[in-house]
């Protein structure tokens, strides 16, 4: 597991490398988000009907009438108005709710897959909830009870004619005795007009009845969340997503070995030193052809995302001065001159160039040869002429098991790493003239051999 921190840059990376593979991916949720808005969410319109509640209402009030304009009786009433073919009561239950808003209203909404029929499905529960409030205001009215309190209002009517007849025929003098009577006679009239607004207020039957629709429900102009849109944008935006995590979750669990002590305690060996290689990041794509490479390229898969961009390098001689100085070092390591193997790993160009290069500087002393190993079933040639082995690789492009693999490939060959060398890919600035020097070529006898022998 890599625990290097994951920063904004290496997000940046992603974005800049991989931009080819997170497009494709983005449109290939674009369609999945498409195929599920056709299979899965099609186009649902909503319409709402606003019902209004006269009279004071408390809210658990106005949440029963919620309830009660999406309860089955209603939904019910209105599938039998609507007439639709093969949609019973049941299934418009899924499609209707209501809400209080404020002032005392209802709004009743209904969903359907075109727009007319959202109209007509939201008309229709507002118009059945009316009627059937109505209906249970009706049937809970005691009959007795209205009579009675019709009869008492024709009482009250009469006693105010009666106070009226009383203060016309009382003493219109100006008598302690007549003001007395007439006052009392009007309190007496005020509080049964009080009586009365009182028993008005209190009786349901006028003060929450008559629920009125406000209107027809307006015709939906747009779908109903998720729409096609939606579901088209946020495929894309998950499966970018996804794969932004996916590289991600891979560089956590990155375990190439990208520095000198991980590389040579890996190897069992010393490091020699670092040297510099000239070139761009093409040099890590892997060597191959056919469709499968092509659509890599075409990706942008053959080239590695997470690797550093390559630092700004000096000029020829700077660069040739670290191949110098990592062939003394190994000339001061060895007992005597010998030749020696060296060992790249296969499909490595970076390693190659640098071993291609080591072996001009090193000219004969000592002798070296290259050779290429593979490293999915490592082979090094056995013990003839050549008495050790000279690793040489790129930073971070094999694993501790796979260098494991090349160690004890040389040691089946009966070669001992006397060494290792790690090449960095650089960027070449220097001004190069058109007639170049015979030692800045890779020299001929740098020879490319093959592996063959030993065991792995």
């Amino acid at each position: 597991m890599n625990e290097d921190t994951i920063r904004l840059v290496t997000i940046g990376r992603i974005l800049r490398r991989r931009w080819r593979l997170l497009a494709v991916l983005a449109v290939m949720g674009a369609l999945v988000g498409y195929g599920t808005s056709v299979v899965v969410f099609p186009p649902r319109y909503t319409a709402s009907a606003p019902v209004l509640l006269p009279g004071v209402w408390e809210d658990r009030e106005l949440l029963t009438q919620v309830d009660i304009a999406t309860s089955s009786a209603v939904v019910d009433r209105a599938a039998a108005a609507l007439h639709w073919s093969g949609v019973s009561g049941t299934e418009l239950r899924d499609q209707v709710s209501a809400k209080a808003a404020d002032g005392n209203i209802i709004n009743i909404s209904g969903t359907a897959d075109t727009p007319q029929r959202a109209q007509r499905l939201s008309d229709q529960m507002a118009r059945q909830f009316v009627q059937f409030t109505a209906q249970i205001a009706g049937s809970g009215t005691d009959a007795g009870a209205a009579s009675g309190t019709e009869a008492l209002r024709k009482q009250v009517a009469q006693t105010n004619r009666r106070i009226t007849d009383l203060a016309k025929a009382a003493d219109p003098g100006q008598t302690v005795e007549s003001v007395q009577a007439r006052t009392a006679l009007e309190n007496l009239r005020t509080s049964l007009e009080a009586a009365m607004k009182k028993l008005d207020d209190a009786d349901p039957a006028t003060n929450k009845a008559g629920l009125v629709v406000m209107g027809p429900a307006a015709r939906p102009t747009g779908e109903a969340p998720p729409t096609r849109m939606q579901l088209i944008g946020g495929g894309a935006l998950l499966f970018f997503l996804l794969a932004v995590i996916g590289h991600l979750v891979a560089a956590r669990r990155n375990r190439w070995l990208r520095t000198e002590p991980e590389i040579a305690a890996a190897l069992g060996a010393a490091s020699l030193g670092t040297v510099d290689v000239p070139g761009e990041r093409r040099a890590h794509r892997p060597e191959g052809g056919g469709r499968r490479s092509w659509i890599r390229r075409l990706l942008g898969l053959d080239t590695r995302w997470d690797v550093p961009a390559p630092q700004r390098s000096g000029d020829e001689a700077g660069r040739r001065i670290r191949y110098r100085r990592v062939c003394a070092r190994l000339r001061d390591q060895l007992p005597a001159p010998r030749r020696l193997l060296v060992v790249v790993p296969d499909g490595d160009e970076i390693a190659r160039r640098a071993a291609g290069q080591l072996v001009a500087e090193a000219q004969s002393d000592p002798l070296l040869r290259m050779v290429e190993v593979s490293v999915e079933r490592p082979a090094v040639p056995d013990r003839d002429t050549e008495s050790g082995a000279l690793v040489v690789l790129s930073a971070g492009s094999r694993t501790a098991e796979e260098l494991a693999g090349i160690a004890d490939a040389c040691a089946d060959g009966r070669h001992d790493i006397v060494g290792v060398v790690v090449a960095d890919l650089v960027q070449d600035h220097s001004t190069r003239s058109a007639s170049r020097h015979p030692d800045d070529a890779t020299p001929a006898f740098a020879v490319r051999g093959h592996a063959t022998g030993g065991s792995a």
